[in-house]
């Protein structure tokens, strides 16, 4: 039976996130029910300052949806005691700011779990908050770099290429939400809050995991190469991107039952006792004829038609869709996942919810991303009791961010 209670609520998060990381850990909780206060610098962060560039403010929307926002300035004396306020309160505080910078402000994790011993700080970086590279700049483009994610992408006659998406910031901030969790968990039986850290690199070194095994598979020592849209591995067959009249196709044929399947779906049931493709490791050794044969058949139809048979013939393929196809997928949007939004700043547009499915628990709301100190006398003035003249005295000392123009 489905209650009204949502995972998370009566959590009080703090989100001090910037761009993707920490953010996208923050979301996924208010998503779950959790009080979400995203508390940013009196000019905004980051990617609200991206609104100048078209479309630049539609990942903030996205990421943001179902938080409280606030504006401090943590650099000044006023501002950190209202933040402290906050803490007090907190049950998980969310950054992912160079390791050492919250230290330099004094409100680094040891300061605050001193402050309140319950609370549950998280800190995402690039390369960790410990070790060598402690201190080096990380974007999600040099971690992919630095983890070995460019150099395993591409073809091999070609250089090293990042992955279209942004992987390692989401691939870190959904850890950092594992490592948060995790924790909670753990407070519930000690009733001891801790220090938590997820860096990008260190949660996105599982990826490389076909690569890694043929690394240590084939010549020891010898770097594996780029092998474009084969197996990372080069260890099955076929598994690759086909052209279609229209388009591209995936197809990936893992078990034997995939490869006899896909040869009725091509008419080449002939083949099926072929000594060339009568196993995977047989295909591997054929690759390129593989790959020929499936172009042959694929060329001659259109992704819909190549679609239809592989689904009618149980082969694990997909077609290549565009940007436009995936915001209006119909499976996506019947499951909540995806949805059409008139934001207030951004206009009409298509935001996620959270891929998170918990039986019994509604589905979350859906409560558009805040404006820069659009809750500031939500959060001070109800949660802490700090009146509009006091508020006003705050921002003229210079602790908070400018007044939202609606309050």
């Amino acid at each position: 039976m489905t209650t009204t209670q949502r995972p998370l609520d009566g959590i009080l998060v703090l989100d001090l996130g910037h761009i993707y990381q920490a953010p996208y850990c923050a979301f996924l909780m208010a998503m779950a029910g959790a009080t979400v206060i995203k508390i940013e610098p009196p000019h905004g962060e980051p990617l609200r300052r991206r609104a100048a560039v078209a479309g630049g403010s539609v990942p903030q929307a996205m990421l943001n949806s179902n938080k409280f926002g606030l504006s401090l300035d943590l650099k000044n004396s006023k501002g950190r005691e209202i933040f402290l306020r906050l803490v007090d309160r907190a049950d998980v505080l969310i950054e992912n700011f160079s390791p050492g910078a919250m230290d330099r402000l004094g409100l680094g994790h040891e300061a605050l779990l001193r402050h309140n011993p319950r609370l549950i700080y998280a800190a995402g970086s690039g390369y960790g908050q410990t070790g060598p590279d402690r201190d080096r700049l990380a974007m999600d483009l040099t971690v992919q770099a630095a983890v070995g994610m460019m150099h395993t992408t591409g073809f091999p006659d070609g250089p090293p290429t990042k992955a279209g998406p942004t992987v390692c910031d989401f691939l870190g901030g959904t850890h950092l939400y594992g490592a948060v969790m995790t924790a909670l968990f753990a407070r519930e039986r000690t009733g001891k809050g801790t220090f938590v850290e997820v860096a990008m690199q260190d949660a996105a070194y599982s990826t490389l995991a076909s690569a890694i095994g043929m690394h240590f598979g084939g010549e020891r020592g010898k770097a594996p190469p780029r092998t474009g849209n084969s197996h990372a591995g080069l260890a099955m067959a076929p598994y690759n991107v086909y052209p279609a009249s229209d388009g591209w196709l995936a197809i990936i044929v893992v078990t034997e039952g995939h490869w006899d399947r896909l040869l009725r779906a091509m008419g080449q049931e002939a083949l099926v006792d072929d000594a060339r493709f009568r196993t995977n490791p047989d295909r591997v050794r054929h690759m390129a004829e593989v790959d020929r044969l499936v172009t042959d058949w694929t060329s001659k139809h259109s992704r819909a038609e190549l679609e239809a048979l592989t689904r009618e013939h149980g082969v694990p393929a997909a077609p290549v869709r565009t940007l436009e196809e995936v915001l209006e997928d119909p499976g996506m949007h019947e499951r909540g996942m995806l949805r059409w939004v008139d934001h207030p700043e951004v206009g009409r547009v298509v935001l996620p919810s959270t891929p998170l499915r918990i039986a019994d628990a509604p589905p979350p709301d859906f409560v558009p991303s805040p404006f820069l100190n659009q809750h500031e006398a939500v959060v001070l003035g109800d949660m802490l009791g700090i009146t509009e003249a006091e508020r006003e005295a705050l921002r003229t000392a210079g602790a908070l961010g400018p007044r939202f123009r609606d309050s």
